[in-house]
């Protein structure tokens, strides 16, 4: 027997990197449990080795219910501990679901023994499909940029597909609404597609979220198979009359929602200028950190602003740039905060293109 494993793309490295991912074979519960050792120890029946693992289940609850750390030596330990936080040290404990935990610890011995005697053994890919690993908008030099005016590259694996065959295709989609099939195509190989993109329309502006996806078939009778990007691509947003009283509110990090998750609202402008504005999720502070970048990845950076919940905040400049501040508001920090987790791997960009005009 051996232990499976795959390796797969970590998409959100860069530069990219892999890791190693365990398949299980299935699962194993009591019962099985309780055969396996009747095999090896037949004087003993099923039953009573059943009998024997649940009393010790027992033994084990009434110890730690008793206070106690309980160890099966060179096996593992179990004991409890205690998080949270108390105003003042006479305070009575918060509710013990959400306070009292039961640790298990495996013992060194036991992973020495199992490093030791483990044989593992690589899965390949059960189906030839293409694989996106990166996308970037080579005039801008930014991954995950769509621009009408700008030059896609992808790069990956198997994406080589006949451009006279109309099954066979490079695919964008509005998350919301909104495909195209892209024909302004450059150059197509195995490993990459250079193409000037063909971006489908949205409803709203802060619509500007986008899938992209390859089509192939890799014999004449073969079936289609696709690859689908795993990181969205998201195109630029234009502020205008910034500087102005009053200017135009503008939707900006959302994605196919019918109102927008964050706006600007205004801003200390001095000049045209095109910058980033990213959120970025802090686990430790469980806040998001809005910032202005530069054009340039590892260039220059405001400061970072914490948001904690919906409302209104300046966020400044960064040296040079003409833009002092611009005012922002939170709209749906909870739903933000969510799709920049689970959509985004924990930072979100957007391209604005702030005029004073």
């Amino acid at each position: 027997m051996s232990i499976q494993y795959k390796v797969e793309e970590n998409l959100l490295t860069t530069p990219p990197s892999y890791s190693i991912r365990f398949v299980s074979r299935g699962s194993a519960g009591r019962e099985d449990i309780a055969a396996d050792i009747a095999l090896r120890h037949p004087n003993f029946s099923k039953a009573d080795i059943l009998t024997i693992l649940n009393a010790e289940d027992e033994a084990i609850m009434g110890r730690l219910l008793n206070g106690e750390q309980v160890t099966k030596e060179g096996c593992c330990s179990w004991f409890p501990s205690f998080t949270g936080k108390l105003d003042n040290p006479d305070d009575p404990l918060p509710p013990l679901d959400q306070c009292l935990h039961l640790n298990v610890r495996v013992s060194p011995p036991f992973v020495e023994d199992f490093s030791k005697d483990a044989q593992v053994e690589r899965l390949a890919s059960t189906e030839k499909l293409p694989v996106i690993n990166a996308a970037e908008d080579t005039v801008l030099g930014l991954r995950d940029v769509l621009r009408a005016d700008g030059m896609l590259r992808i790069t990956g694996s198997n994406l080589a597909f006949d451009r006279q065959d109309s099954s066979q295709h490079c695919l964008i989609e509005g998350t919301r609404s909104g495909s195209a099939v892209q024909s302004r195509i450059g150059a197509v190989s195995n490993t990459e597609i250079v193409l000037m993109p063909d971006v489908p329309s949205q409803p709203e502006p802060w619509n500007n979220e986008y899938q992209l996806s390859v089509t192939v078939r890799y014999t004449e009778h073969g079936s289609l198979r696709t690859g689908i990007y795993k990181r969205r691509l998201r195109s630029p947003l234009t502020l205008t009359k910034m500087g102005h009283p009053n200017p135009p509110e503008v939707g900006i990090l959302t994605g196919k929602e019918t109102s927008p998750h964050v706006s600007v609202t205004g801003g200390s402008v001095a000049a045209n200028e095109t910058l980033r504005i990213q959120a970025v999720f802090d686990t430790r502070a469980d806040a998001l950190l809005f910032s202005l970048l530069d054009m340039q990845e590892n260039g220059k950076t405001g400061a970072a602003v914490s948001v904690t919940a919906n409302g209104a905040v300046s966020v400044p400049g960064f040296s040079g740039s003409a833009v002092t501040n611009l005012s922002v508001r939170v709209n749906t920090y909870a739903a933000l905060k969510e799709m920049i987790r689970s959509s985004y791997g924990g930072r979100i960009a957007d391209i604005l293109q702030v005029q004073t005009a």
